[in-house]
């Protein structure tokens, strides 16, 4: 992968608005392919991630048109997909492979999923032990608990299913399947997860039920395609939220923002450490909206962990970065799912930011980052892994030096132009 060198940002004025949520952009594609008819996708996120899904449904027979953020899927119902000829390929997408075994293990005809190298070391028993509680016929290939993954086909029972981790993967594999199963299938969560499938599934026709952390479905829903718009993503977002707060004399607005209960968490920790972030005309139809007014903050630092965890852990490589530029101490715990996604993502921004000067230490399920240390260029490494470039490179822009992110261009996976955008709202650099 490229190289990527960052330069520092004077002062951030103006707006912008960010790319399509990427969970919603998943599910809409998948959940399209499953109602009858069609389903007009605007907002659409086309990042490496879910063009994987788009490319799944297509092997499965389904017709899916796109053109840059809009698409159109044509839905064939909830029995209409078809076998592959070949692997179905998830590329670097754990959402992918983990909410599409769901939907494969109710199906006629056997499938294999694999990815990346990446994928293919996430943890997978986490949906087969589940699937396989509901009769699925899913194993993995080389024995490990991760992909490849085969998926045959099975007479799905409906269970309940009391998942040890809050994982909104998890619950909605479990949700899918359970359309296929012979009777009302449950998932309860210690803490409740990103609710992203629930509304769209009730939305397309589905029967959804929410009760505490508890969710049911009725098997056999009639879905129909609809319209569906994708808001703006919170989680590429948290990017230009955390450049304002830390760019001296800085204001901006990001617009349309997706800023459902379930995901908002990073505000609610943001302003816990002093933010100076206000939320203008919100909208609550369907996924809630609303436009973010970020000004530059003196920040100090916090506790993050507990319930909160769920509803940010993408934004915490990118809050242990504001951690470096807050007074005092952050300490980041109960994130031990960090270790597993596309990186170790607790050693890699610890290895990192220690690289460009921070005083920061990691801890079995997260961080401990003492603020106040000046930060510098230096050489760093993304490991892949998207969310660690991206963060890294907003450390980049406000620190002095120049800072070189090796594999840089791993931002493509969720978020296409991203460095073009962090500098169109620059007034120069230094």
């Amino acid at each position: 992968m490229d190289r990527i060198e960052i330069r520092k940002n004077r002062s951030l004025h103006g707006e912008i608005t960010v790319p399509g949520d990427k969970s919603i952009s998943h599910r809409a594609v998948m959940f399209g392919s499953l109602a009858s008819g069609r389903t007009k996708i605007t907002g659409f996120l086309p990042g490496a991630d879910c063009l994987s899904t788009i490319s799944c449904f297509r092997k499965m027979g389904i017709e899916i048109e796109q053109q840059g953020s809009t698409v159109t899927v044509h839905g064939k119902g909830l029995h209409g997909l078809t076998c592959p000829a070949d692997t179905l390929d998830t590329g670097n997408s754990g959402t992918t492979m983990r909410l599409i075994s769901g939907i494969l293990s109710g199906q006629k005809f056997t499938s294999r999923l694999s990815g990346d190298e990446s994928i293919c070391r996430r943890p997978m028993k986490r949906i087969i032990t589940p699937l396989t509680m509901m009769h699925a016929d899913i194993r993995s290939e080389k024995e490990n608990g991760c992909a490849p993954l085969i998926i045959r086909p099975g007479e799905l029972k409906s269970i309940h299913y009391n998942s040890p981790v809050a994982s909104a993967q998890v619950k909605s594999c479990v949700l899918l399947a359970g359309m296929y199963a012979d009777g009302i299938t449950r998932v309860t969560e210690p803490v409740l997860s990103r609710n992203h499938t629930e509304i769209m599934l009730r939305y397309l026709g589905a029967s959804v039920t929410s009760e505490g952390t508890t969710v049911s479905i009725e098997p056999e829903p009639a879905l129909a395609g609809r319209a569906l718009n994708v808001p703006g993503d919170i989680s590429s977002a948290a990017y230009f939220i955390a450049a304002a707060l830390v760019t001296p004399n800085s204001e901006i607005l990001i617009r349309n923002v997706g800023i459902n209960p379930t995901r908002d968490g990073i505000l609610e920790v943001l302003k816990n450490m002093g933010a100076d972030i206000r939320l203008l005309n919100i909208s609550r139809d369907g996924e809630p909206t609303a436009d973010l007014l970020v000004k530059t903050s003196s920040l100090h630092g916090t506790v993050v962990g507990g319930e909160v965890i769920p509803r940010l852990i993408d934004e915490i490589p990118m809050i242990a970065v504001l951690a470096c530029f807050a007074e005092g101490t952050t300490v980041i715990r109960d994130a031990a799912e960090l270790r597993v996604k596309e990186s170790d993502r607790i050693a890699v921004m610890t290895e990192n930011l220690r690289r460009m000067g921070a005083d920061i230490e990691a801890a079995p399920d997260g961080m401990i980052i003492r603020g106040g240390s000046p930060l510098h260029g230096a050489d760093v490494d993304s490991y892949a892994d998207h969310r660690a470039a991206m963060s890294l490179a907003v450390a980049g822009t406000v620190c002095e030096g120049q800072l070189r992110i090796e594999g840089g261009n791993c931002t493509n996976i969720s978020y296409p132009g991203f460095y073009r955008d962090l500098y169109s709202l620059s007034d120069g650099s230094v």
